[in-house]
């Protein structure tokens, strides 16, 4: 009996735990090799800790850099995101990628990202061929020039934490993806499209080469929101396929959530 009570007292505590925080979970039905499972969404990710560190030459044109670094704005979207990353950058290959700032859309060499950034970590949408990897870097760099989309960053951030209601433990799939939709249109209706802040710009070059990386619209998605669609986490919002996870060109996280990484 008092093991009977020790366990309900666990799953009572842990059940707490992700109504708190209203990670996104997943429950994966029993199958002949594994029982019933209850995946809940995860940052950990670091070298020495299911990562590796790698050199620029392994990456891939089209390759998405999730970065972070130790400055206020960062800091900001990193708590409240509730994750490790703050920043998504788009690898266009030679050496080069594209970045939505808040100076604009621009281009520049991928060691400056590397280092300006305490983190970089580089992520892989599978499929990508040199076809498309040349339309995603002629619109990536036809959009040089574009304004940030502020307004759809100050938008983002109460929208951001409102939809945790629709990431409450056990919230059967459907039902969640059917709230979040309902919140991004009454909350993000008045973001604009034609201007790009960082994840959104990632997306849409995507969208525009012909290899959506998920059926949401690209003001919904954030830094955070890429890093879960990794193969083997809980995305907040599903991506048509996972993310393959390919390395760290650095690690040396920011305080915040320094010891879990990306």
């Amino acid at each position: 009996m008092r093991a009977t009570f020790k366990t309900a007292a666990v799953v009572i505590a842990a059940g707490a735990a992700l109504l708190l925080t209203a990670c996104a979970t997943r429950l994966d039905l029993p199958t002949k090799d594994a029982g019933l499972r209850l995946r809940v969404q995860s940052s950990v990710i670091a070298p020495g800790n299911g990562g590796e560190l790698i050199a620029a030459d392994a990456l891939e044109p089209g390759d998405i850099l999730l970065t972070s670094i130790a400055t206020v704005n960062s800091f900001g979207i990193r708590l409240g995101t509730f994750s490790p990353v703050s920043h998504a950058v788009l690898y266009l290959g030679d050496g080069q990628i594209a970045e939505a700032v808040g100076t604009g859309v621009r281009a520049r060499p991928l060691t400056e990202v590397v280092d300006e950034e305490q983190m970089v970590v580089a992520f892989r949408v599978p499929g990508v061929d040199a076809a498309g990897a040349a339309r995603l870097r002629e619109w990536a760099m036809s959009q040089v020039g574009t304004r940030y989309n502020t307004v759809g960053v100050l938008l983002n951030a109460p929208f951001v934490l409102n939809r945790r209601l629709c990431e409450l433990p056990l919230m059967p799939e459907a039902v969640s993806s059917y709230c979040m939709s309902g919140l991004a249109m009454v909350q993000l209706g008045a973001s604009r499209n034609d201007q790009f802040f960082c994840s959104q710009f990632v997306l849409e070059a995507y969208r525009q080469a012909g290899l959506p990386i998920t059926r949401a619209d690209p003001r919904w998605v954030s830094p955070a929101d890429l890093l879960h669609m990794r193969e083997g986490d809980v995305p907040s919002i599903a991506a048509t396929q996972p993310l393959r996870y390919v390395g760290h060109l650095k690690y040396n996280p920011p305080p915040l959530l320094a010891a879990d990484g990306p």
